[in-house]
């Protein structure tokens, strides 16, 4: 379903994010949350991405899976690293060809190492620097007539409410979001966030920018220190509120208690967006159900959030 569609249809979107498995165990795992996420009853699900050959097919198999099986409809995140025009095309090609109906378009994160057999990473190869030139061509492949919709592929972006580490000044990072928005995408991604403040002041800034396309905000929550180092590390200058902190901490050497703390904030930050009528809530899941499944159960259930 185009996500302009998705949008008449559920007053606020909920979605996961799944990345492919690299192993036949982690497939297993995956396949076996599969029933238990689409009884949640998302409004989509997104399919990460990789810089590598072998990982980009398996993100087109796993979406393909999903077209198939039908009981969660498939986002996949494409990105520019590694990539020629003739590569892209062919890949938005293959996903026209299953109707897959929407794109979240990337910059991407430059990869530390090639995989195994692969060819090392030369930048200079690539056909877009920037997000926004990938926009562009998926832009350019919808009003080619390429895809089974006339109205082509849905295009997301994703947005940085605590800002990039590439770009720290904030009037230009904005000036970047405005530009993705400008050249065609229908809706915004966020990166994860702990802190609403920043992401409402962000919103606010947004709108004062002339965006006016659905923001949807990313949530992943605390499962253990570990994890919450690891969500610093993936999103470079994450805020995590000293209540938080100070909560986390207290209960640092209890593993089970820290998991119920984090799902705990995670349930109030949605509960506090939905208030603020958000468009959507999209959950980091790392392949794992549990912590989505007891969010949505502070949250009232999926009948609740899709009343």
């Amino acid at each position: 379903m185009h996500f302009v569609d998705v949008m008449k249809r559920d007053t606020q979107t909920f979605s996961f994010e799944f990345f492919p498995p690299t192993t036949p165990k982690g497939a297993q795992a995956l396949h076996a949350h599969m029933s238990e996420f689409a009884a949640l009853r998302p409004s989509f699900v997104s399919v990460t991405y990789g810089a590598g050959g072998s990982t980009r097919d398996r993100t087109h198999d796993l979406v393909v899976q999903l077209m198939d099986e039908g009981q969660l409809d498939p986002i996949p995140h494409l990105t520019c690293v590694g990539h020629s025009e003739t590569e892209i095309r062919d890949v938005l090609q293959r996903y026209a060809s299953h109707r897959v109906s929407n794109i979240l378009a990337l910059r991407g994160d430059q990869p530390s190492e090639s995989a195994p057999g692969e060819p090392a990473w030369d930048p200079s190869t690539d056909a877009f620097r920037h997000a926004v030139d990938l926009v562009a061509c998926i832009k350019s492949f919808n009003e080619s007539g390429g895809h089974p919709d006339a109205r082509g592929f849905g295009i997301g972006v994703a947005g940085f409410p605590e800002g990039h580490s590439e770009t720290p000044n904030q009037l230009e990072h904005m000036r970047h979001l405005c530009a993705k928005v400008d050249a065609g995408a229908d809706w915004i991604t966020t990166q994860m966030f702990t802190d609403n403040t920043r992401f409402h002041d962000w919103r606010q800034r947004c709108e004062l920018a002339g965006i006016s396309v659905p923001i949807i905000a990313g949530i992943m929550p605390i499962t253990s220190i570990r994890t919450m180092k690891r969500m610093a590390d993936l999103a470079g200058g994450m805020t995590f509120p000293a209540p938080l902190l100070k909560r986390l901490y207290r209960h640092q050497d209890d593993p089970d208690v820290i998991t119920q703390i984090g799902i705990q904030w995670a349930v109030e930050q949605c509960n506090e967006l939905l208030d603020q009528e958000v468009a959507g809530i999209h959950f980091y899941t790392l392949n794992q159900s549990d912590a989505t499944k007891r969010i949505f159960e502070g949250l009232g259930g999926p009948a609740a959030l899709t009343a």
